[in-house]
């Protein structure tokens, strides 16, 4: 009997009870009459910000729009420079260009993946406002010096969060370690809506205030536009749905960390590189499994003919993109970074997989 291919996520899993209890949130919405800024959203900020740590989140329409917010409310624009990773969605990159500020680029630690602090210094100058870290793949890593760094520097620590959803660095989850944290709710999310959807989750409450009225036209009270906004509001049915998802992260996050495991102690092939395993068991959620070799083209036709589906996150860093080749950068060069998005590649870690599966992938990882 053929076996079924094994996707890197596969969404038509989702159990018959929760999709009852989807459709049950949807047709409520329905029912409400409410679409824009409603109850649902509301329970749901409350929600997120409980499960993160935070006293406030603010729904957005996706992940970059949550930067460009975060970004604004600090009054981050024109003349400062935000120091964050070339190796990343460019949603990140362009979360900053569009808040008006200047990405400047530094290296990457190649064991991670994530932005590498000496890198970090060499690109501080006196117009440094900030150092956006992206919790790359969902790990969260060393935040006690890149608080330390930000303190010293004056400058604000904030967080990309959106492949991190619950990741822990000594009890504190992602997001809550800086002056803000965004997340994207992009349906491959570990937490995932079913279309486009953020939060920014802020400590402050003024800030909080800030970023709703930026979300919805610049308005602090109806029609009344003290500030140039922009229309950036999750959605009632967005919110309704993710709600219902929350209630599972937890063990679909426990599931993703024990495929996890599985990998890291079965995976045994000196042509394929693992990445430095995790300071705790919490501090990476797995959002993807990454593993590094340097013939990648083949690795994935191999894998490939064996009905195993791979991506590559990011095979293009930001300094290559046409718009931004022309990035400030480390004066040392981004030369882990390029050499990362030469050869890393993400394997298949959901929630969904059976045992079966993973034993078939890792299988296949050992005979190429």
């Amino acid at each position: 009997m053929k076996s079924s291919p094994i996707l890197l996520n596969d969404f038509q899993r989702i159990p018959e009870a929760v999709r009852q209890e989807l459709a049950d949130a949807a047709r409520a919405v329905i029912d409400s009459g409410w679409y824009i800024l409603g109850r649902h959203v509301t329970r749901f900020e409350k929600a997120w910000a409980d499960y993160c740590g935070l006293p406030h989140a603010v729904g957005v329409a996706n992940g970059m729009d949550a930067i460009e917010i975060g970004l604004r409310v600090l009054g981050i624009g024109p003349g400062h420079e935000v120091i964050t990773t070339p190796l990343t969605a460019y949603a990140t990159i362009l979360g900053i260009l569009r808040a008006g500020a200047t990405p400047v680029l530094a290296d990457i630690n190649p064991d991670t993946g994530l932005l590498n602090i000496d890198s970090a210094q060499r690109c501080l100058s006196p117009s440094s406002r900030a150092i956006l870290l992206v919790h790359l793949y969902g790990q969260v890593r060393n935040m006690s010096a890149w608080q330390r760094l930000c303190r010293e520097h004056g400058i604000h620590l904030l967080e990309d969060c959106a492949q991190a959803h619950g990741a822990e660095y000594g009890g504190v989850k992602a997001g809550a370690f800086g002056t803000w944290g965004a997340y994207s709710f992009y349906p491959t999310k570990n937490l995932g809506a079913f279309g486009d959807g953020g939060a920014l989750g802020l400590a402050k409450p003024e800030l909080a205030a800030g970023a709703a009225s930026l979300r919805n036209y610049g308005q602090a009270d109806r029609y009344h536009h003290p500030v140039l906004g922009l229309n950036s509001r999750l959605d009632e049915m967005q919110a309704a749905l993710l709600s219902v998802l929350l209630k599972g992260l937890p063990a679909a996050t426990a599931r993703r960390q024990t495929l996890a495991s599985r990998y890291r102690s079965e995976i045994a092939n000196p042509k394929i590189k693992l990445l430095a395993a995790p300071e705790s068991v919490s501090s990476h959620v797995y959002h993807l499994f990454v593993v590094r070799c340097a013939n990648r083209t083949a690795l994935q036709e191999f894998l490939a003919a064996r009905e195993i589906q791979t991506l590559i996150h990011y095979p293009v860093c930001a300094h290559h993109q046409p718009p931004t080749k022309d990035l400030a950068r480390d004066p040392h060069g981004l030369k882990e970074a390029e050499l990362f998005a030469r050869d890393c590649l993400s394997i298949p870690c959901h929630p969904h997989m059976s045992d079966e599966e993973a034993t078939r992938v890792i299988a296949a990882l050992n005979a190429f």
